[in-house]
C-alpha cells in the first residue's frame, strides 16, 4: 500500500484530492496537514511514501518544508502541487529535493502519473510546468551568452601577424614577409598573447581558429 501525505491548506481541494486517491487499491491517505510545521511533525512518527505539498504553506513555506524533507526523511518522495506556474516556485522547490512538480488543475490520470512515476525514482512535470522550465532554461542561456566577454579588438597589422603565425611563418619570415622589424613582430605577438589572454604561439593558434577571428572583417 502507497502512503500518501497531502499537505494543503485548502480543504476542499485536500478532500477532493483524498478522495480520488482513496478509490485506488494501492493507494492510502494517511494523512492531511494544513501547514508547514504540521508536516514535518506528521513525519517524524509516520512514515510516508510520497508527499504531495502544496508550495504555498501558512507557517512555513513548501519550499522549505520540502528542504526538510528531503534532508530528514529521506524516504518520502515530494510532488509539489500548486496553481502557479512560475519559473521561480519550480526552479526552487526542485532545486530543495522535489522531484515532481504539477499543477492544481491536472486530472485524475496525469495525477496517477505522476505519483507512480515519482514512486518509481523519475522526475514528473506538468506540460505546461515543463514549458515553463525550457523557457527558463533558454532565457538564462541567451543571459550567459551576452555576459561572454568580448574578445578585444585586433589591428589589421596584428591580423596580418597571426595568420602568418597560424602559418607557421617563423619570426624572420614574418618580418620579411610584412617589410618590418624583428623586434616588431615580437611585439605584435606580445600583445595578441595579452590580448587573447593566450600562453603560448599554440594557445594564439587554437583562438583564432575558434572565434574565427581571421575571418572578421
Amino acid at each position: 500500500m502507497i502512503r500518501i501525505l497531502i499537505a494543503d491548506d485548502h480543504a476542499m481541494f485536500a478532500d477532493g484530492i483524498a478522495s480520488i486517491l482513496n478509490n485506488e487499491d494501492s493507494m492510502e491517505v494517511v494523512g492531511r496537514c494544513l501547514d508547514g510545521p504540521s508536516v514535518l511533525e506528521y513525519l517524524k512518527s509516520n512514515p510516508v511514501d510520497i508527499l504531495l505539498l502544496d508550495v504555498n504553506l501558512p507557517g512555513m513555506s513548501g519550499i522549505e518544508v520540502c528542504k526538510e524533507v528531503s534532508i530528514k526523511f529521506r524516504d518520502t518522495k515530494v510532488l509539489a502541487i500548486s496553481m502557479f506556474n512560475e519559473e521561480s516556485f519550480v526552479t526552487e522547490i526542485l532545486n530543495n529535493g522535489a522531484m515532481g512538480y504539477i499543477l492544481k488543475n491536472t486530472g485524475r490520470d496525469e495525477l496517477m502519473k505522476a505519483i507512480n512515476t515519482v514512486l518509481g525514482g523519475k522526475s514528473y512535470f506538468s506540460d505546461d510546468v515543463t514549458q515553463t522550465i525550457m523557457k527558463g532554461l533558454m532565457k538564462h542561456r541567451t543571459a550567459s551568452k551576452k555576459k561572454e566577454p568580448e574578445l578585444p579588438k585586433i589591428s589589421r597589422r596584428e591580423k596580418e601577424v597571426l595568420e602568418l603565425i597560424i602559418k607557421e611563418y617563423t619570426t624572420q619570415e614574418i618580418a620579411d614577409e610584412l617589410f618590418i622589424s624583428l623586434k616588431t613582430v615580437e611585439s605584435h605577438r606580445s600583445n595578441l598573447l595579452a590580448k587573447l589572454n593566450a600562453r603560448n604561439t599554440a594557445g594564439l593558434v587554437r583562438i583564432a581558429l575558434e572565434k574565427n577571428l581571421l575571418g572578421e572583417e
